[in-house]
């Protein structure tokens, strides 16, 4: 099998963290994207020996574009080609009512994953469509709020309904380049740290909602990029069968 290498971002932890392990169990070169240089080693320490060569940590802030021009020309200049990027980097903020949302967090949560996925996307695709044999995948984290939005949560609902919106337009785009696009939306993952907290309900109520494990996530995304560029999985929607989504609110 001839090498394949993925861009993964937000590898230092979480759902990030979990997928790179997996894609590297497939045997990709996974290039782990993140700001904290320590978080995206200790990814490293927790592959098995054997896979290690292929686990590249690289420290970048995905909201700056100069440094993601950076890490797209690490990535060509070392490897060769792109295969897949996993767009996963993502800044959140407590539940605030929308009035009292400020711009910082406002443009912290968009910069984080509408620009970030912009500009990894935009760079992945200058690369994509000019390597030999030109074409790529490029995989969206999205989320259940794209479609339904949980109360008090408008600059992440906003934000993901841009990934959602972004991963339609470089589908379509990317057609003509062999590049395909597709999005995982991830329902409640079931925490690492922390107990599951109550969560606020449309009708004002709290609860503590059904959680997967985060392995069916990776399954997900190792199918997703292990497809032939010919096929595609659009859009698809993993979550706990009993999570109030259908019919939320």
């Amino acid at each position: 099998m001839a090498a394949r290498t993925a861009v993964v971002t937000g590898a230092g932890s979480g759902i990030g963290r979990a997928c790179a392990l997996g894609l590297l169990a497939d045997g990709w070169t996974v290039i782990l994207v993140g700001r904290r240089k320590e978080a995206l080693e200790e990814t490293v320490t927790l592959t098995p020996a054997a896979e290690r060569p292929r686990a590249v940590p690289f420290s970048a802030d995905i909201t700056d574009p100069a440094a993601v021009e950076d890490l797209f020309g690490y990535v060509v200049d070392r490897f060769g080609r792109l295969d897949v990027l996993f767009n996963n980097a993502a800044d959140t903020m407590p539940y605030t009512p929308t009035e009292d949302v400020g711009i910082e967090d406002w443009h912290r949560v968009m910069d984080s994953i509408a620009t970030g996925t912009f500009l990894c996307s935009r760079a992945a695709f200058r690369v994509m469509r000019q390597q030999t044999p030109c074409g790529g995948r490029i995989i969206n984290n999205g989320a259940p709020s794209a479609q339904a939005p949980r109360p008090d949560s408008i600059a992440f609902t906003a934000a993901k309904h841009a990934v959602a919106g972004m991963t339609r337009s470089l589908s379509l785009d990317g057609r003509r380049h062999d590049i395909s696009c597709g999005q995982i939306d991830i329902g409640n993952v079931t925490p690492q740290d922390r107990p599951q907290p109550a969560v606020l309900q449309a009708d004002g109520s709290r609860r503590v909602e059904p959680t997967m494990d985060v392995r069916h996530v990776v399954d997900m995304v190792r199918a997703m990029a292990g497809l032939p560029l010919g096929v595609n999985i659009q859009s698809v929607l993993v979550m706990p069968s009993a999570m109030p989504y259908v019919g939320r609110g």
